[in-house]
């Protein structure tokens, strides 16, 4: 796998509208007013016309640099700058502005933060949303703290309605599209959600070097594990520094992903060429009533 591949041609099914409107200027300038970095901007989504037209927003929290270097991630890698204990109350702040029903919330890696690596900014950060918003739901996208019990019990119990953590890809070539990570440490994180008995969702993309088979290998591997909801989209090459687009699948596939995953088990499967983790998170919460149902 390299960058320095030929560059395969875009399918006339992944063209993007670029359409911008009224709602989409006052998202960017709430979210920019806040000091509030999002995903949407950082990572270079594709959706970002979509949703912030629909006046929503992925929220990253904890600065926008990751300690971590991702091959398929255009999220800025180096040294992050101090940790903001204000940023909390600011979130809250402007998911009622924006008066949202369901918020995502992710953030950067910060395995600088080496004694929770940042658990104890997003526990207070899904308290304080909850406190000033009582009547949004509250879905968390989260870094996998290196599966330290100490961090992911913190985030546990500020009891988000959905804990959320991505695959990303298949276990074969996982290593080489997010060297600092691991597949199965992926994997543990989520068994402790479901564990808890919190509502679980994972995602990953495709387009990397995998097979179908492998795909619904990884579908299983999930669902066996108590994972109810699965997010799966086509990779996009967002510079020339990141890993070229090795296949384009078509929408019959994803499809055909879909239909697998409901037949396997997940109470909930979105996916489509432009599917990403949070893509229409809010809608997926009123089709698939996706709450935790544990939650008291």
């Amino acid at each position: 796998m390299s960058i320095h591949q030929k560059h395969i041609k875009r399918p006339e099914w992944l063209k993007i509208k670029l359409v911008t409107s009224k709602d989409f200027a006052e998202t960017k300038q709430l979210i920019h007013k806040q000091h509030l970095n999002t995903v949407c901007e950082s990572a270079r989504c594709p959706n970002i016309f979509d949703c912030w037209n629909r006046k929503t927003a992925t929220i990253m929290i904890l600065g926008e640099i990751c300690t971590r270097s991702c091959k398929f991630c255009s999220v800025n890698t180096g040294k992050p700058n101090p940790v903001d204990f204000s940023e909390p109350q600011r979130v809250a702040e402007a998911v009622k502005k924006m008066q949202l029903n369901h918020v995502v919330l992710t953030s950067v890696d910060r395995d600088d933060l080496n004694d929770d690596f940042g658990a104890t900014i997003w526990a207070k950060t899904i308290r304080e949303v909850r406190i000033v918003n009582p009547d949004c739901s509250i879905e968390m996208l989260t870094p996998d703290f290196k599966n330290c019990d100490i961090a992911l019990k913190k985030v546990f119990d500020a009891k988000p309605d959905i804990f959320s953590h991505n695959i990303e890809t298949v276990e074969r070539i996982s290593k080489l599209i997010r060297p600092q990570s691991d597949w199965n440490r992926s994997i543990e994180v989520l068994q402790k959600s479901v564990d808890m008995g919190l509502t679980t969702k994972t995602g990953m993309m495709v387009g990397l070097g995998e097979t179908d088979n492998e795909v619904l290998e990884s579908m299983q591997k999930v669902v066996s594990i108590g994972v109810e909801y699965f997010n799966i989209g086509q990779y996009l090459q967002p510079t020339k520094d990141h890993l070229t687009v090795q296949r384009y699948v078509h929408p019959d596939i994803f499809e055909m992903y879909k239909s697998r995953g409901l037949e396997i088990g997940f109470r909930g499967v979105e996916s489509a060429p432009l599917v990403r983790s949070s893509y229409h998170a809010d809608e997926q919460v009123k089709m698939y009533g996706a709450l935790n149902k544990k939650q008291g």
